[in-house]
């Protein structure tokens, strides 16, 4: 573009030159040619300034991690005047990770039309991909100027985590709560609000109890099983303060989520309901959800991925203890990157249960050293990060 003004100011003073001493008419012509066109194209590249609007699209909100996904980048150009060079600069990153990837993208835009330029991205890490413009430059048809427009518009995608196959043990014990709106898989109650199975009369069953309108049908007598609601007796907290700042950033979180999850469903596996807690950045609070079902789990694996803010900023699992009673139940688990000791302290005070678990992901095998023992209560486990089913081995739930 410097070349191009430096080019029309030589052919400016070329053309006063020619007008003073050759053919006065057409050089006035010429050098008035040569004068105006820097002047419409500067008033062209004003109307294109407030005719040039942009916006990022991609097709889907959520995608699967080494998935790659189309994001499409489209400028619509609402003047009479073509844009013969529209430059986009690009950056993406992960905001689990301060490491930011950019690129440019080059395009023409004709009049009164839009331009849409797709290309594709993926990521091999869960959490959230922030894809946004640096700026646009667009310039006017004879590339004199330019101006920048398009400054910060962004989209967001989620990529979500996998679940592992881990193995373990997963007790079975029903905890019954009269009040509680959970009721068990494996054992019938009296709770007539919800019926728990269908089966044929038995001499000694209750008259109430029988099925009239299905009875009638099949012939014969069927009677209700009420459920037994129960208590959730096991509790998995994913402590989402992470401690790395460093290359090893984006494994740590991606490991932390997944084993996470990957325990949840392996108590879904052997039909043990069970609570699940992590800090909701979105929300600014811990949050609480019931995993019942493998829709359950999909819905925790998504609220956990889009609740993330810039900053990572999450309150200490103390924070949420603190608030409680003492939480006794039968099993606890907490997941959580490599912690300081009073986060062990605080599950020490606040909760009673059976078994207590702490898995801890660490950046590499040889970082388990750094995981503080003497808690003769909690059962610590070193998760190496991308290593989960290796790593967890023989839990007890």
């Amino acid at each position: 573009m410097l070349i191009t003004k430096i080019l029309f100011l030589v052919l400016i003073i070329v053309c006063t030159f020619f007008y003073i001493l050759y053919v006065p008419d057409f050089a006035l012509v010429l050098l008035i040619v040569f004068i105006a066109l820097p002047v419409i194209m500067f008033i062209a590249s004003v109307i294109l300034r407030f005719s040039i609007k942009a916006e990022i699209a991609v097709k889907d909100a959520t995608i699967s991690k080494n998935q790659p996904f189309p994001v499409q980048l489209c400028i619509t150009n609402k003047s009479f005047i073509p844009v013969g060079k529209a430059e986009a600069q690009i950056e993406y990153y992960n905001v689990f990770s301060n490491q930011i990837s950019s690129f440019y993208l080059d395009m023409p835009i004709q009049p009164r039309n839009s331009q849409r330029v797709t290309f594709q991205l993926d990521s091999k890490f869960c959490g959230i991909i922030k894809i946004r413009t640096i700026s646009i430059k667009v310039y006017d048809p004879m590339r004199l100027f330019k101006f920048k427009t398009g400054k910060k518009i962004t989209a967001d995608v989620a990529v979500m985590p996998e679940i592992h196959d881990v193995s373990g043990t997963v007790m079975s014990i029903d905890h019954v709560c009269e009040e509680s709106d959970v009721f068990s898989e494996n054992k019938p109650g009296d709770d007539p609000s919800e019926i728990f199975d269908l089966r044929e009369y038995y001499p000694g069953d209750r008259l109430n109890r029988i099925h009239w309108k299905l009875s009638s049908k099949k012939d014969d007598f069927i009677v209700k099983e009420y459920s037994l609601p129960v208590d959730i007796p096991s509790m998995l907290f994913l402590n989402l303060m992470c401690y790395e700042d460093s290359e090893y950033t984006l494994p740590v979180f991606d490991t932390l989520i997944e084993s996470f999850l990957s325990v949840s469903q392996l108590m879904l596996d052997n039909e043990r309901s069970h609570k699940v807690v992590f800090y909701h950045g979105g929300k600014g609070r811990f949050v609480e959800k019931i995993i019942s079902s493998t829709d359950d789990l999909a819905e925790a694996a998504r609220d956990i991925i889009i609740s993330f803010n810039d900053n990572l900023f999450c309150l200490p699992p103390d924070n949420y203890f603190k608030e409680q009673s003492m939480i006794s139940i039968s099993s606890f688990t907490l997941i959580t990157a490599v912690p300081p000791s009073d986060v062990f302290n605080v599950i020490d005070d606040y909760v009673e249960a059976d078994i207590k678990n702490a898995l801890v992901i660490i950046r590499s095998h040889g970082a388990a050293s750094e995981i503080k023992c003497g808690y003769a209560d909690i059962n610590i486990t070193p998760v190496t990060a991308g290593r989960i089913s290796s790593s967890i081995k023989d839990i007890e739930l």
